[in-house]
């Protein structure tokens, strides 16, 4: 009897049991349509004597919001990886221009280097998330009671994807001057020492957070070009791989030289005014792992010789771009019928590491 009544209560236990566990007042409930009922908090204010930088405004709606939808013949592939990522943040100069280098994506330096101007204690006159532009209110000139000046942020990504550059401009005016409407910023600051002094501090404050913004969240309108890179290796309408460079000819040809350089590439000749650089290269050894080139050059148990190949590397320059095309100098045929597709796996692997090698 006792046997039979320990069979009848054992269901209501395990009923019981469910409903205090996963019921809607259980330890396990189902959650799923929580976010349907979620308050909405306040910001969180933070006291005057501790630091605000490591928070930001994650889900920004902005006031218009347009979509584009296109179909899609095929998947894209996802982009690489970068694996040769260059740490920190150094400021690089060219034709008397100073910008900063940073190892973090737009959507990563622009929160940090809004906070820097609240750091500062300077109120920004105008913020635009999308073309990364930030603009001050007029300042009183520390150096001259009787001027004023403005500073012009402006972020874009760098050479390489995962990367930023950060650019100063500075504005002056007479102190009792007025203010135009609609501002017409230089091509270059009205006073090179006022630029680099803003550009020498913002520098500082991101070193001084390297872990912090890397590890931190991103603004999502920032974000959307952070995948964009200024080098990108693409390839023509014949089919041929060529290196596209989203910068003026002269900082061109300078990354191109600097990355020729520092990847061991034997230079020629060189001709400035025509953006042409003759140069031999004749692949890199693969010790460890055999890359296409290696494979060409063993046939099994043979092994053949990697010969330099002489290439010219021609800068030419388009429409905010300058395409670095590799061309055949010369070479012979007759002696290998492997030697054209060898001469092409050369120039494609040429092209990419002028790419990788841009700093």
């Amino acid at each position: 009897m006792k046997k039979l009544r320990l069979l009848l209560l054992l269901p209501c236990f395990s009923l019981a049991a469910c409903n205090y566990l996963a019921g809607d007042d259980g330890m396990f409930r189902d959650r799923e349509g929580d976010y349907l009922v979620a308050p909405i908090l306040p910001d969180m204010q933070i006291p005057e004597n501790l630091d605000s930088y490591t928070l930001d405004q994650l889900y920004v709606i902005p006031v218009q919001l347009g979509t584009l939808a296109e179909e899609l013949d095929s998947i894209p592939l996802p982009k690489p990886i970068n694996t040769k990522r260059r740490q920190g943040v150094i400021i690089q100069s060219l034709n008397g221009e100073d910008w900063i280098v940073i190892d973090a994506t737009p959507g990563q330096v622009w929160p940090r280097v809004r906070d820097y101007w609240t750091e500062q204690q300077v109120i920004l006159d105008y913020e635009n998330p999308v073309e990364l532009i930030m603009e001050s209110i007029w300042l009183e000139d520390a150096d001259d009671a009787n001027s004023q000046d403005k500073y012009r942020v402006v972020i874009e990504p760098g050479l390489h994807s995962g990367y930023s550059e950060i650019y100063v401009r500075h504005m002056n005016l007479p102190r009792d001057a007025e203010i135009p409407q609609l501002l017409q910023w230089p091509e270059e600051s009205i006073n090179a020492v006022s630029e680099r002094r803003i550009l020498d501090s913002i520098s500082q404050y991101l070193a001084d957070r390297n872990d912090i913004y890397q590890a931190s969240s991103a603004s999502l309108l920032a974000g959307s070009i952070a995948a964009e890179s200024k080098a990108n290796v693409v390839e023509d309408p014949s089919g041929e791989e060529v290196l596209e460079l989203s910068t003026a000819l002269g900082r061109a040809w300078v990354l191109v030289r600097q990355s020729l350089d520092n990847s061991g590439v034997e230079i020629v000749e060189t001709d400035r005014d025509e953006s042409l650089f003759t140069v031999k290269f004749a692949g890199q050894a693969q010790d460890d792992a055999p890359g296409f080139i290696s494979r060409i050059f063993r046939r099994g148990n043979e092994s053949m010789e990697a010969v330099p190949v002489e290439f010219t590397l021609l800068l030419r320059e388009g429409d905010d771009l300058v395409t670095v095309v590799a061309t055949l100098v010369d070479w012979d045929v007759s002696n290998s019928a492997d030697a054209l597709l060898i001469a092409q796996a050369i120039k494609d692997e040429l092209i990419n590491l002028i790419s990788d090698n841009l700093i």
